[in-house]
């Protein structure tokens, strides 16, 4: 279930980035709103996510996930460029993503 949080609190990220570009140096209330709103629970569900998972390994798939959303909202919605490098990037954070999710926990055979 901690895993679901953590996935969650990543998606918000993506929601209050977008809502910060959207709230116009937060000159928009509507925007501003929802960034404090998505900032709030992004933090709750991190931290509950870090009951179980490592510190490192939460902090590093929310902030990929987030940034990974967010260079995509940029792309999608936003008119930022979409060129080689910065697709292959962005893939090789999703694949250093997943790693940490595989192979980042200790084994319980370790112990």
């Amino acid at each position: 279930m901690n895993w679901m949080y953590l996935i969650l609190a990543g998606f918000l990220e993506i929601g209050f980035t977008t809502c910060m570009k959207l709230s116009n140096n937060f000159t928009n209330i509507k925007w501003t709103a929802g960034f404090i709103a998505c900032i709030v629970i992004s933090f709750y569900f991190v931290n509950k996510a870090t009951a179980t998972i490592p510190l490192g390994t939460a902090y590093a798939v929310w902030t990929g996930i987030g940034a990974v959303g967010t260079v995509l909202m940029g792309i999608l919605f936003f008119n930022e460029p979409a060129n080689f490098w910065r697709i292959f990037f962005i893939a090789t954070l999703i694949l250093s993503i997943v790693g940490l999710k595989f192979l980042g926990e200790p084994s319980a055979q370790a112990s």
